[in-house]
């Protein structure tokens, strides 16, 4: 062995030749900045001598101090970065492995001259040595939490460094290189195989799916079904599922692969039977993932693969995993059975769930025998009654087995079961009711809490006494559990208190005696409401219990909470109130209203209350949004003219806070004008509206586009109390003010004013000149642009107000130009707008313009004028007889064009015209448009063929049956199977409309030999 290859002994080196010091190996004991401490935490490992700051320890320090999180690392990357890393690392390593491998003997012989020298042999005993540095070059492994159910193939070396980014023009991204491996080396196709070609051709089509453009995807997606069993299930299902295993698969891309794979299972059918347990293996995980969609689709594709195997595959191949030790598993297991439940009949699985649920061996197998229960009655809903006295039985002996797990998702199944048939089913708890009851007094923790929930879900079902007793034997475990700390258990309680006073049974002494006062003291505190869902539970529960011992005493207990300083607490409060003056009477005492009054009004203006900390509480709860006010509002409509005592003082708020220098104290004002204007003038209290109407006329000048939005409100809210007459400013100068505002692009702001310019022009057009309403009309055109429907809706509607005010001829100019805009969204709500002009000021106002219009050589706009047509035949209903004979050239014309927008928008105005005319006496005109109509029906696009669809339908209504019928027999039995497919679809569209007057309609056939067709009257009558 020479020295070459012998390992250098470090200490020898370093005893041989002492190391030169440098100053850096002092930075070390200097003392660290004054914002960094000096001690340095090791994280799970010791380290051996002495380590300086820029030493290089093995696991990185965590520095203390106030700049240790600018020094720290950062933490770990997300999995779709650290993939995309690990990939970059690998290529460049694969890039170095070419570069710097060994030269072969034909290489170095290329090199060498052919003589002078002697090659000698390699010793027997010879082993290379790995050195520590290449061995830090080794590919680390990405650790990723989770379990998987489906490992990827290992990777394969060997790939070449100079791989393309795209294929087709569509770029693959580094983490999909391994999966698309074979279509991007270039090979000759003429010495690939069949099954090869196919593979590529499917690879290249679902990475189109995968990556394309929507065009791509669509186009894609359509191939692969077409083709799906010329591809074969190996083909398809050995490349599709490995990419849901993907790290990187995002979202999106997730759902268009289950799109595709619910596609081809369809195709397949029995083909797929040998890949039903690796299909299971990547879908049942959708049935527990936290998106609603992506577990809709999982239960789609389990269903489709259930049809497709048949029920005793789907047993097969699951019965294995219901007693695994894994919980995960069993979870996405019995789920999974409970689709294919569903989908086989809930009759056919009973006997399977009887047997899992025997087994004695194992009690997870129990267990999922349960769960799976469970899930087919959340997933079947009312549907499981004709079942449910079976599944009872399967499930009881649950409630008391050895294995706390079994009991616990028993009691669970057992209460879904209950909720599902409520209030029917009584009849198969009566025996496992009693055994609830006695496992609730023995369970603890969350045993006991699924125990509770399976009792007072028990408790909808019974009726009379047997309710009575029921619920007297539940109350007492109750009221021991309104001081529990666990916050399951405190939900799953006010649950069951919802349940018990809801029941119609006579119970209003044992809840108000026992429940209602300790019910306020234990719940009604800040560490319930601060938890959404248990404010929500507790909101609902006071609501229910105000139906049953009366508002006025739950409204006592509840208005003090307003006061108190927890936001979140206060705005429960007022949404309990809130709900319980909407659906009971508030009979309350003038002392009581006054506290009521009093507390509602110090929560509004309570300066720990701001508008912000409200807001953030909410979230995306409309009805906490702005919860004070509208409350106040409800309180007030209760009290009606018991609330005029409090006005004065009221209003006297409102001004103080209208000229506030903060912006919400302004906007908060605003909205409780909006609130209390009906109260007021329900209280006859004009004077008071008007001085409120004119101090919000002074403030549209506003700057903050929400208090502007809010100001709109009230002044929109005062003009429809006390009506246009009676306003001073009057409308006359009201308008000008907000016509500028019109251009403001708020979505608060535009649909108020444009609500408000809307009611104006409905109740006092008069008040403004021709030439004002003109302007606006300009100025709503550019409001069909905004995303928002009611907004645009509202600006259609005042255009036909507006068009009935004044000359319909100045609103339809302004809308006949805006047809030739190019944006879509404008053009079909300025086609809406003109059809509600036509319904306005009646159709022969409107027609004459559209069909001169409709000589204009511009698709835009011929296109724009069919469907005001549509739209207007559509609003006018039996008018349009007086104008159908004048417009069919116009869709004669249309309804044979070349473009297939004209003929679909023509067969959509074809169809509301002839749902118009439908008996009085217009057929002949239908016949004729239906004839032209007729020759569409083998357009291959789905919309145009949709819409041409409908048009027969509504020819159908119109003509009758049997003139369907006899377009339609014509092509029944013609030898080109597309052909026949579109002509049964027309006939089995008339079958279902008018199945009973197609009878007299059939063809009379002679018999022919064997079979007789002819029937005679008396046997038919027979």
């Amino acid at each position: 062995m020479s020295r070459w290859d012998a390992v250098p002994d470090g200490k020898a080196e370093d005893q041989a030749q002492p190391k030169r010091r440098s100053r850096w190996d002092d930075m070390a004991s200097q003392p660290l900045s004054s914002g960094i401490s000096q001690s340095v935490v090791q994280s799970n490992q010791t380290y051996s001598g002495e380590i300086g700051v820029f030493a290089t320890p093995q696991a990185t320090p965590l520095f203390q101090g106030k700049m240790g999180a600018e020094l720290q690392t950062p933490g770990p990357l997300s999995p779709r970065r650290a993939a995309i890393e690990q990939a970059a690392r690998s290529r460049w390593e694969r890039e170095l492995d070419e570069r710097n491998r060994p030269l072969t003997d034909d290489e170095i012989s290329a090199m060498l001259p052919e003589s002078g020298y002697k090659i000698l042999e390699v010793p027997g005993d010879y082993i290379p040595l790995i050195t520590p540095a290449r061995r830090l070059l080794a590919t680390p492994s990405l650790s990723l939490a989770g379990d998987e159910f489906y490992s990827l193939p290992e990777e394969v070396s060997g790939l070449s460094t100079d791989i393309p980014s795209e294929v087709e023009g569509i770029t693959i991204h580094p983490e999909e290189q391994e999966t698309f491996k074979k279509i991007l080396t270039t090979v000759d196709e003429s010495t690939l195989k069949s099954e090869e070609m196919k593979e590529r051709e499917f690879l290249t089509l679902i990475l189109k799916v995968k990556n394309g453009t929507p065009q791509q995807r669509k186009t894609a997606t359509r191939l692969i079904t077409e083709k799906a069993k010329e591809f074969g299930a190996d083909i398809i299902l050995s490349n599709l599922l490995p990419m849901f295993m993907l790290k990187t698969l995002e979202e999106q891309e997730r759902h268009l692969l289950v799109k595709i794979l619910d596609r081809v299972l369809l195709k397949l059918d029995d083909a797929v039977r040998p890949y039903t347990h690796k299909i299971l293996s990547v879908i049942e995980p959708l049935l527990i993932d936290k998106d609603y969609f992506a577990r809709i689709e999982g239960r789609e594709i389990i269903a489709n693969l259930s049809k497709a195997v048949g029920l005793q595959t789907m047993i097969a191949t699951m019965r294995p995993d219901i007693d695994s030790p894994d919980e995960r598993i069993r979870n996405t297991t019995a789920r999974a059975f409970a689709v294919t439940t569903v989908t086989f009949g809930i009759n056919s699985m009973i006997p399977f769930i009887r047997a899992a649920f025997a087994t004695r061996r194992s009690w997870e197998a129990r267990q999922t025998a349960v769960r799976i229960v469970r899930h087919v009655a959340e997933f079947v809903g009312c549907g499981v009654l004709p079942y449910l006295g079976d599944l009872v039985k399967c499930i009881q002996a649950g409630v008391t087995d050895e294995a706390v797990q079994v009991r616990r998702f028993t009691a669970l199944a057992l209460s879904e079961l209950a909720e599902a048939c409520a209030p029917y089913g009584a009849h198969a708890f009566k025996d496992v009711a009693l055994r609830v009851l006695e496992s609730l007094q023995k369970e603890k923790s969350k045993t006991r809490v699924a125990f509770l929930k399976c009792a007072g879900s028990l408790v909808p079902l019974f009726e009379g006494k047997l309710a009575l007793s029921y619920i007297k034997s539940l109350s007492k475990t109750l009221v021991e559990e309104f001081s529990s700390p666990d916050d399951e258990m405190r939900k799953t309680v006010m649950k069951v208190v919802q349940q018990c006073i809801s029941s119609p049974v006579e119970s209003e002494a044992i809840l108000s005696n026992q429940l209602v006062p300790k019910f306020f003291e234990s719940f009604w505190a800040s560490r319930v409401t601060r938890d959404r869902m248990s404010a929500n539970q507790l909101v609902a529960t006071t609501a229910e219990l105000a139906k049953k011992v009366g508002a006025p005493e739950v409204v006592t207990r509840l208005h003090g909470f307003l006061k108190e300083k927890d936001i979140s607490l206060s705005m429960r409060a007022a949404q309990a109130i809130l709900r319980i003056v909407k659906n009971n009477s508030l009979e309350l005492l003038q002392n009581e209203a006054a506290q009521l009054v009093d507390s509602l009004l110090f929560a509004i203006q309570s300066s720990d209350n701001p508008i912000a900390a409200q807001s953030a509480y909410a979230g995306g709860d409309r009805e906490l949004q702005n919860v004070f006010v509208t409350c106040f509002g409800a309180v007030g409509q209760a009290l009606n003219v018991r609330f005029e005592p409090f006005i004065t003082n009221i209003v006297a708020k409102i001004y103080h806070r209208i000229n506030s220098k903060d912006a919400n104290i302004r906007q908060q004002s605003a909205d409780l004008i909006v609130a209390l204007a009906p109260v007021l003038f329900a209280c006859h209290d004009e004077d008071i509206l008007n001085q409120l109407y004119q101090a919000m006329y002074e403030c549209l000048g506003e700057e903050f586009p929400e208090v502007l939005g809010s100001i709109l409100g009230a002044l929109k809210s005062i003009v429809n109390t006390i009506g246009m007459r009676k306003l001073n400013p009057p409308v006359s100068d009201l308008l000008p003010r907000l016509t500028p505002i019109l251009r403001n692009r708020h979505e608060k702001v535009q649909e108020n004013c444009v609500d408000l310019v809307g009611r104006i022009a409905e109740r006092a057009a008069e008040a403004v000149s021709p030439r004002e309403w003109c302007r606006i009309c300009f100025e709503l055109v550019d409001i069909f642009r905004t995303p928002r429907r009611n907004i645009r809706q509202a600006a259609v509607n005042a255009f036909g107000f507006i068009a009935k005010a004044v000359d319909p001829q100045e609103v339809l100019s302004v809308l006949l130009k805006n047809l030739r805009v190019q944006e879509r969204t404008n053009r079909v709500c300025t086609t809406i707008a003109i059809a509600i002009v036509a319904d306005q000021c009646q159709p022969f106002v409107v027609l004459p313009l559209l069909m001169n219009e409709y000589k204009v050589p511009e698709l835009n706009v011929q296109n724009g004028v069919l469907k005001s047509l549509s739209f207007l035949f559509e609003y006018i209903g039996e008018t349009a007889k007086d104008y159908i004979y004048s417009i069919t050239t116009l869709l004669e014309n249309a309804l044979v064009d070349r473009d297939l927008v004209h003929r679909q928008t023509a067969a959509a105005t074809l169809k509301h015209l002839a749902l118009g005319v439908f008996g009085l006496g217009k057929e002949d005109a239908i016949l004729h448009l239906l004839n032209c109509l007729w020759p569409n029906i083998f357009e291959t696009s789905p919309h145009v063929i949709s819409a041409v669809f409908d048009a027969i339908d509504g020819c159908r209504v119109c003509l009758g049956p049997t003139r369907i019928l006899q377009y339609t027999v014509q092509g029944l039995f013609h030898p080109a199977r597309k052909v026949r497919d579109v002509y049964w679809r027309i006939y089995n569209m008339t079958y279902i409309g008018n199945q009973d007057a197609l009878v007299p309609s059939y063809p009379t056939l002679e018999n022919d030999g064997d079979r007789t067709y002819q029937r005679r009257e008396l046997e038919l009558l027979f």
